[in-house]
């Protein structure tokens, strides 16, 4: 039997529907991030950079482009006869088809693919956080500490504990209560969704909550190996870690990489970021075109204004265009005239000649106040917006839209267009 002493589990199924129109027609993991990467390869990143060389991919929610992406993991090293990744799917069984209804339970209808290497422990991560971490030196303190479950936390301000799945550990960091987003929290250390099992108790505990419906590590099996009497660890994180699960905090992710000093370096030599890239041309940047602390991505076309922004390959920025404190993903087209201001663009995106998107005064979304709150203007990928028409903030885009679907060449803040199906 091929032996393992430490495999991941990467939960990677997540609609993340509070991207609005940028999880439309693709899963969370697999939106871009920094002007050349997906969000999912921080995660998988970081498994081969600490060793972890076996990673199961729970997908299941728009999977194609994170299939496609992943491949056979040849971008971060996982292309191995033994180990490497493997994309897990939900799939029918004799006993009838199950879609994963929670974190947990996604992982116990893998246990198949877990027994097969005969792991020591399981490293189980979400595959929509940005971030770095040596998952190795987690093993060891997990090893210190003989323990049956290690959980990585970090200290978040206390008004936004509520939030999180929230630990209180006594002066070893042994955990003695474990609160699933508490009104009246009793620690600020939050768990970062980042799980290291001992295989025996991970193995047990999924066993015997395997008929819980929407079965979940926060709100069960945590609680279960607690109430067992298991030995549960926090181990504290203090690097830098994002959920990028608001359009606000994706936003800001991105705009804190342009810092003249990032609080989240890309460029560092000894902790590389893998991706797959595509074959396509450098980027070409005209006499007209003014650039300033900006990422721009490979194959751009550059005529206009750049400032304070994320741009992603292949993209047209046409001459006289501004983009200004915005995202614009791969292959998107401004054209000649546009002005963008504090926007989101996603992939394959384009703006007509003289439109101007991101215009007036915020205003309270009209669509879905849950996931639009922020002051941005956010376009789902292969939309169309039209020549000569302006957007206010706070909006949502979504489809191939014409000049008729802007009253007085206008939409309002707050307001929203969405001819591409349901986009909440």
């Amino acid at each position: 039997m091929i032996k393992k002493e430490m495999i991941a589990m990467l939960l990677a199924g997540g609609q993340g529907s509070r991207l609005g129109v940028l999880t439309q027609k693709v899963a969370k993991p697999a939106v871009s991030f920094g002007g050349k990467y997906r969000i999912i390869d921080f995660p998988l990143s970081n498994c081969i950079n600490s060793g972890v060389d076996t990673v199961g991919v729970l997908t299941q929610y728009q999977p194609l482009r994170l299939n496609s992406h992943i491949g056979i993991g040849i971008p971060w090293d996982l292309d191995r006869n033994v180990g490497g990744v493997t994309v897990l799917p939900p799939y029918e069984r004799s006993k009838g088809s199950d879609w994963y209804s929670g974190t947990a339970n996604a992982i116990y209808q893998n246990l198949e693919y877990m027994e097969s290497y005969n792991p020591e422990y399981v490293l189980i991560l979400s595959g929509d956080h940005i971030y770095k971490m040596d998952y190795e030196i987690m093993l060891e303190y997990h090893k210190a500490n003989n323990a049956d479950v290690t959980i990585a936390v970090m200290q978040v301000p206390w008004e936004e504990a509520s939030r999180f799945g929230i630990m209180v550990a006594d002066e070893n960091n042994r955990i003695t209560e474990f609160e699933e987003k508490p009104e009246h929290p009793k620690s600020n250390l939050a768990s970062m969704g980042i799980y290291i099992f001992s295989w025996k108790a991970l193995k047990e505990a999924l066993i015997q909550l395997a008929d819980v419906p929407g079965c979940d590590f926060g709100k069960h099996v945590i609680p279960y190996c607690h109430d067992k009497g298991e030995r549960i660890f926090a181990y504290e994180f203090s690097g830098y870690w994002k959920d990028v699960g608001t359009l606000e905090s994706y936003w800001q992710a991105n705009m804190e990489l342009i810092d003249i000093i990032p609080e989240f370096n890309l460029y560092e030599e000894y902790w590389k970021i893998y991706t797959k890239s595509d074959i396509i041309p450098p980027q070409y940047v005209s006499d007209q075109a003014k650039i300033e602390k900006s990422i721009i991505g490979d194959g751009c076309e550059i005529c206009g204004d750049v400032e304070g922004s994320v741009i992603g390959s292949g993209v047209t920025i046409g001459a006289g265009a501004v983009v200004k404190d915005s995202i614009i993903m791969k292959g998107s087209v401004i054209a000649p005239g546009a002005v963008i201001d504090k926007a989101i663009i996603a992939e394959d995106v384009t703006v007509g000649e003289n439109t101007h998107i991101g215009v007036g005064e915020y205003a309270e979304s009209t669509f879905d106040k849950r996931v639009y709150h922020a002051d941005l203007a956010v376009i789902g990928e292969k939309s169309v917006v039209p020549a000569n028409v302006r957007v206010g903030r706070n909006t949502a885009i979504s489809g191939v839209t014409e000049e008729a679907d802007y009253p007085d060449g206008q939409l309002e803040s707050g307001g929203s267009i969405i001819k591409a199906g349901e986009a909440r």
